[in-house]
């Protein structure tokens, strides 16, 4: 039942990342790293905090296949975690993504 509530969410978000914290404060460095990328883009974006919802922390972490958070999905594709998203924002490819995400 918890992975149809993670896929609805997916879903439902163009930009969406699991978190600790949230927006205005990530409570872990790779949190905060993630959310500080995403703000250079000036885009609309929403977080989950997983420390509100052990569950969801769990459920999304088997949902992925991925063992850590944050966990990043970009137009209901799972995109990596804060490395593989800083790597993508390094190479400049990040733009690329959300732009045709956001107009598609």
């Amino acid at each position: 039942m918890k992975n149809k509530n993670i896929e609805k969410l997916i879903n439902e978000h163009k930009i969406l990342v699991f978190i600790k914290g949230d927006k205005k404060q990530p409570l872990c460095g790779f949190s905060n790293q993630v959310i500080n990328i995403l703000n250079n883009f000036n885009i609309e974006y929403h977080t989950i905090n997983v420390l509100q919802d052990l569950e969801m922390k769990k459920g999304i972490k088997e949902y992925s296949d991925w063992p850590t958070i944050p966990q990043i999905y970009i137009d209901g594709e799972f995109i990596g975690g804060a490395e593989i998203l800083t790597n993508l924002y390094e190479k400049c490819a990040l733009g690329e993504i959300l732009e045709k995400a956001l107009n598609s």
